[in-house]
């Protein structure tokens, strides 16, 4: 007999409900009412929230303590994990003290790497990647044992998430990637913020003839931009970002003190078509520090209340 998820999240994408997350980064310094404060301007606004982990390779309160806060306010957190600073025993350490503390979300990523974060020299330890870290979570939840088959006492039951960015080069290998992680044990997978539709539609349509979107939660990710300069910035410099020119142009026709106001109307229209499209089971909201505009964004989206 199949036994209910213990994450909320994993239960509305089975009962087939359009499901939206959103992100927060943890502080850097040891406030825990700064993830709080966050967390508030989210709950009841989205069904769960990332806890990012030292997101840009910048020193920052621990994914786990910061979902942990977000817990006991009553929000279902996700809680990322990057490769780049543990080996394979501490990463399954870690993922053993999370499900004990009650996180059942997990985000598998390889992480940032240290050369552009506060800590450039820092050594990287990349013991495994993170096709592997799925792999593992999915041996310990299913299997029952560790990565050396040693077996658990009792094995975390994690819904197990991984990122997909359609828009890197090469296009073709990304249909192919997102079929390893699935083939890996990912249950939903979280995009890069979407820009460019028609792209993104045509990944979609090729993940969907190789029947890749009847075996995992696909949410689409959305970014508000703040700025013309934002978008100008993120099309230049952030790897495996496709803003179209149309984009950056609307940005920059538009008063400066009507920029904000143009980024989110950009995001609704995205979320709108997004909807629509066959085989997207919700929308991940990344408003980077600018958790504020999220519930007005979902509601604008006419996608309040959460069920």
């Amino acid at each position: 007999m199949k036994t209910e998820p213990a994450s909320r999240l994993e239960r509305l994408l089975s009962q087939g409900r359009f499901v939206v997350t959103a992100e927060c980064g943890p502080p850097r310094g040891a406030n825990g009412d700064v993830i709080r404060r966050k967390g508030a301007l989210l709950k009841g606004a989205v069904d769960a929230v990332n806890v990012t982990d030292n997101q840009t390779a910048i020193v920052r309160m621990s994914s786990i303590a910061a979902a942990k806060h977000l817990l006991d306010s009553g929000i279902e957190p996700v809680m990322q994990m990057v490769t780049r600073d543990r080996n394979r025993i501490a990463l399954q350490s870690d993922i053993l003290g999370a499900y004990a503390l009650g996180i059942r979300n997990i985000l598998c990523l390889s992480g940032d790497h240290q050369s552009f974060g506060s800590q450039p020299d820092a050594l990287n330890v990349f013991d495994i990647d993170s096709m592997n870290l799925i792999r593992t979570v999915r041996t310990m939840r299913e299997g029952g044992t560790d990565m050396s088959g040693h077996p658990l006492d009792d094995p975390p039951k994690m819904f197990i998430g991984a990122a997909a960015n359609p828009f890197a080069d090469p296009f073709e290998y990304r249909v192919l990637r997102l079929a390893k992680k699935i083939d890996a044990g990912a249950d939903f997978i979280q995009t890069q913020c979407i820009y460019n539709l028609e792209r993104f539609k045509k990944w979609m349509e090729m993940a969907s003839g190789e029947g890749l979107t009847e075996k995992v939660h696909i949410l689409a990710g959305v970014t508000p931009l703040k700025s013309a300069g934002m978008a100008k910035y993120m099309a230049r410099n952030v790897a495996g970002m496709d803003i179209p020119e149309a984009i950056l142009r609307r940005m920059a026709g538009v008063p400066k003190e009507n920029a904000a106001g143009e980024g989110i109307a950009i995001c609704l229209e995205t979320i709108a078509a997004l909807r629509e499209m066959p085989g997207v089971h919700g929308i991940h909201i990344m408003a980077i520090e600018w958790e504020e505009q999220v519930r007005p964004i979902v509601e604008q989206a006419r996608l309040l209340p959460r069920p």
